[in-house]
C-alpha cells in the first residue's frame, strides 16, 4: 500500500500540469477498486487536490469482465487487457512454448467475456478500450467493433492496417459479423469469418 501511495502521490503532482487518467491493473473485485478509490481520495486530500481525475480499470480476469455492470457505477473506463484475459478465460498459459499457439483471443468464450463487458459497462455509459494483441489483429478488428468495443489501442506500425480495417466496413456489416463469431466453436471458425487473404487483397 505505501509504494501505491507514493505512485498516487507523483500521479496527483503530474496532474497539475497535465489531464491524466488513472487506470487500475488487474482489479478483479469491487472491494479492490473501492480500496483504491479510497486511497486516491486520502492522498489528493493530502496534497490539497480538489479536482476529480478518471478513474479507469484494467479488464484482465473473467471476475471483472461478469461484475462490468457493477464496476461501472465505481469506474469512468475499462480497458480490456485482451492478453491476460484470454490466458484466465481459457485457463492457459500463453507463455507455454507448448501451448501459447492455444490461447487466441478470437476463441469465442474470450469474445464472449469481452462482449459481457461492453454489455455492462455502456449500460452506464461508459467507454471500453481494448489492448493487447487482439487490438492489432486485422482479424479482430471488424468482430471488436461490432461487439461495441470503443477504442483500440495499436502499436504504431500497425495503425494503417487497422485504420484500413476500421473503414472497410459498415456497423452493421461489423455487427453481423460479431453476431456470427460469437455463435462460433473455436477461434478457427471466427478467423475463418474473416479470411487472411482477403485482408490482403488477395
Amino acid at each position: 500500500p505505501e509504494l501505491l501511495r507514493t505512485q498516487l502521490r507523483a500521479i496527483l503532482r503530474a496532474s497539475r500540469q497535465h489531464k491524466i487518467r488513472i487506470m487500475f491493473p488487474m482489479v478483479s473485485t469491487i472491494d479492490e477498486i473501492r480500496s483504491v478509490k479510497a486511497m486516491l481520495a486520502e492522498e489528493q486530500a493530502k496534497l490539497g487536490e480538489n479536482d476529480s481525475l478518471e478513474v479507469g480499470i484494467m479488464v484482465e480476469v473473467p471476475s471483472t469482465a461478469v461484475m462490468a455492470s457493477q464496476f461501472a457505477k465505481e469506474v469512468d473506463f475499462f480497458s480490456i487487457g485482451s492478453n491476460d484475459l484470454t490466458q484466465y478465460t481459457l485457463a492457459m498459459d500463453r507463455d507455454h512454448p507448448r501451448l501459447a499457439s492455444s490461447a487466441d483471443a478470437m476463441n469465442p468464450a474470450v469474445l464472449k467475456v469481452i462482449a459481457e463487458t461492453v454489455k455492462g459497462a455502456h449500460k452506464h455509459g461508459k467507454w471500453v478500450g481494448v489492448c493487447g494483441g487482439i487490438a492489432s489483429d486485422p482479424q479482430a478488428v471488424a468482430i471488436l467493433i461490432g461487439i461495441g468495443v470503443d477504442e483500440l489501442s495499436v502499436s504504431v506500425p500497425s495503425i494503417p492496417a487497422i485504420k484500413a480495417e476500421v473503414r472497410a466496413r459498415s456497423l452493421a456489416e461489423c455487427r453481423e459479423l460479431a453476431k456470427q463469431a460469437l455463435e462460433q466453436d473455436d477461434a478457427a471458425a471466427v478467423r475463418a469469418l474473416v479470411p487472411l487473404d482477403i485482408l490482403n487483397g488477395a
